[in-house]
Parts: C-alpha cells; sequence; structure tokens
C-alpha cells in the first residue's frame, strides 16, 4: 500500500507552492505515495495558472478536520484558505508566515495521529515566520517541541556527503554554551543509527571541532574539544562506533577523508551546510532524526529572488519526498 504523505506547500510568497505541483507531475512521486498538499487552494490555483501546472483535482477544506486526510487515496489539496489577500510574491509578508507555519503544524498532527506516513515540508521564511510572532527559529526546533521528542537533530544527506548537526538556528555567538557531551554523543548516536539503516552496514562518523584546528591543543577557544567533544567521541567508540575526530573543519571535508566518512557531526549551522551545499546543493535532503515521525525537507529556502517564475529545481523536493516513502515504508 502507497504510504500517505502531507507535503507543505512552504510560504506562499516562495518558490514552494510552484515546487509541490511540479513534482505532482512526476509519476516515481504519484506512482509510490499520496501526496497531500498542505496549502491554499487560491494560492495553488494562481501559481499553476501562472506556470501552466495542472492541480491535483480532489480539494478537502480544512473545516473537515485532519481525519478526513485519513481516507485519501490520490493527490489532493488540504485548503487552509489563510487570509493572504494583500500578499505578494517574493515579498516578505507575516500573513504568509502565519499560513506557512500552519501547515506545518497541521502536517504534524496528521502524522501524530497516524493519517499519513510522514511529512514533508516546502522552504518556510524565518522572517515571515518572526513577523507573525511565530516564537519557532526554524522547523527543527517546532517539530521536536510539537513530538515530544527527547533528542533529536537535523541532518542533511545525499549521495556524496552527510552532515548531522549538533547546534542548529542559533547565533555562532551562541554554539559554545549550548555545546555539551551528552548533546554531542547523542548527536552521535542519532547520526550513525540513521546512516547505518541506509547503508545496511555500520556507519564511519567523523566529529569536526568547534575551533580552527580543532583547537590546536587549547590554543584556541575555551578548551571545548577537551571538555565536551572529546569526552563525547571516546563514550561513542567505546559503544563500538567506527568514529574519527575531533578533526579540524578546514580540512575534514576534503576527497581522501570524505572517501572513508560516511557521516559527519558538525558542531553549528555553517560548519556543516557549508560543504553539504557546495558539494550536493540540488539533492541533498533534510531529516529529522530522533522523531517520532517520519520529517524530511528540502535543503533550500524560499528563492524570494525567482519565485513564482518557474525556473526553480525541483530536484531536492523529489529527493525529500523519495526519502520520505522509503522511511515512511520501512517504518510500517
Amino acid at each position: 500500500m502507497k504510504p500517505r504523505l502531507a507535503i507543505t506547500t512552504g510560504d506562499p510568497a516562495g518558490i514552494g507552492p510552484e515546487l509541490a505541483l511540479k513534482v505532482l507531475g512526476d509519476r516515481e512521486v504519484t506512482d509510490r505515495c499520496v501526496p497531500v498538499l498542505m496549502g491554499d487552494l487560491a494560492v495553488l490555483q494562481s501559481v499553476g495558472k501562472r506556470l501552466s501546472l495542472p492541480l491535483p483535482q480532489q480539494v478537502v477544506p480544512r473545516t473537515a478536520g485532519l481525519a478526513a486526510i485519513a481516507s485519501l487515496d490520490r493527490p489532493a489539496i488540504f485548503d487552509f484558505a489563510s487570509p493572504l489577500e494583500t500578499f505578494r510574491p517574493g515579498v516578505v509578508d507575516r500573513a504568509t508566515g502565519a499560513a506557512s507555519y500552519a501547515y506545518v503544524v497541521d502536517a504534524i498532527d496528521a502524522a501524530m495521529a497516524g493519517q499519513v506516513g510522514g511529512i514533508v515540508t516546502g522552504p518556510i521564511q524565518k522572517e515571515a515566520w518572526h513577523a507573525a510572532g511565530i516564537e519557532f527559529p526554524g522547523h527543527t526546533e517546532l517539530l521536536a517541541q510539537r513530538t515530544q521528542a527527547d533528542r533529536c537533530c537535523m541532518m542533511l544527506t545525499s549521495h556524496d556527503i552527510s552532515c548531522a548537526l549538533v547546534t542548529v538556528h542559533v547565533g555562532l555567538c551562541e554554539v559554545a554554551g549550548l555545546l555539551s557531551t551528552e548533546r554531542v554523543l547523542e548527536t552521535i548516536q542519532l547520526a550513525h543509527a540513521a546512516v547505518s539503516r541506509q547503508l545496511g552496514r555500520p556507519a564511519r562518523v567523523a566529529v569536526c571541532g568547534l575551533n580552527p584546528h580543532a583547537g590546536e591543543g587549547g590554543m584556541f577557544g575555551q578548551r571545548e574539544e577537551e571538555r565536551w567533544i572529546v569526552p563525547a567521541i571516546e563514550a561513542a567508540r567505546s559503544e563500538g562506533l567506527a568514529i574519527t575526530g575531533p578533526l579540524p573543519a578546514d580540512t575534514a571535508f576534503v576527497p581522501a577523508m570524505r572517501g572513508q566518512t560516511d557521516v559527519y557531526v558538525c558542531m553549528y549551522h555553517d560548519q556543516g551546510l557549508i560543504p553539504l551545499k557546495t558539494l550536493a546543493f540540488d539533492e541533498a535532503v533534510n531529516v529529522t532524526l530522533g522523531l517520532p515521525i517520519v520529517r524530511t525537507s528540502v535543503d533550500h529556502g524560499t528563492a524570494l529572488d525567482i519565485a513564482w517564475q518557474g525556473i526553480a529545481s525541483d530536484t531536492s523536493m523529489k529527493q525529500a519526498i523519495q526519502m520520505a516513502i522509503r522511511l515512511a515504508s520501512s517504518s510500517g
């Protein structure tokens, strides 16, 4: 039986709505899952008309309740009918922020209730969330809170490189204060378990240091490597994991290291995402590890500068859906 997936269309002002419609034209998607677009019918009709993209024939109003999703067996739109009268494509708007937040919340709740087998999230505009008074800096933090996950982490993965992040959407000045041996270790454990399942063998993990040259024996930073990262690595090694580090981040991602590494554990957002997006921008998938539900996402933003122009690549969205199908099928 094909899994039913909730696909959030992301911020209406960005490229998310057109990507959601584009992937419905791919038989590799529709033959393997039942996509339910969580968004606004009026927005999807507008972008569909502009770019000559067909819409699913089945529309379920949000007022019917999430339970109505459970009986869907073909592509559909779950219509939020959000108050979006004043929004414009390519422009940050509090109304689009509120709408995209609502899409995600309902998708999470549908997955938690078992009405869908997983969720795939389109790109949000964090500035729009903030303007709408939403406290979460991104999907990851919302997912952790709403699913009451004891521990979770963000991992971006592709054929060439995978990176799991110890900290995510925080300022660089805050990173050191958020590190702990426990947090580094749980990120190692989650990443190792997830990638081992993908590969069918124990994953090889490489852990980056925080400071230049991984601290250079305490010369740089406040000995974060010795205080938190090394103890986590030693604990993981005592569990039998194949693990190296802490590695200087400026050489951790060279071809020779990538050839002997299945997943990197990175201390902060850009440490992992700069190499990953350089090597695999169009094909990488964002997976939230440690949740009681399946969640994948595109690895890019809203691209407001090209929104509603039909030139955005849907490769990452397709990859995210295919990953969600595999995870939902294996967890079912």
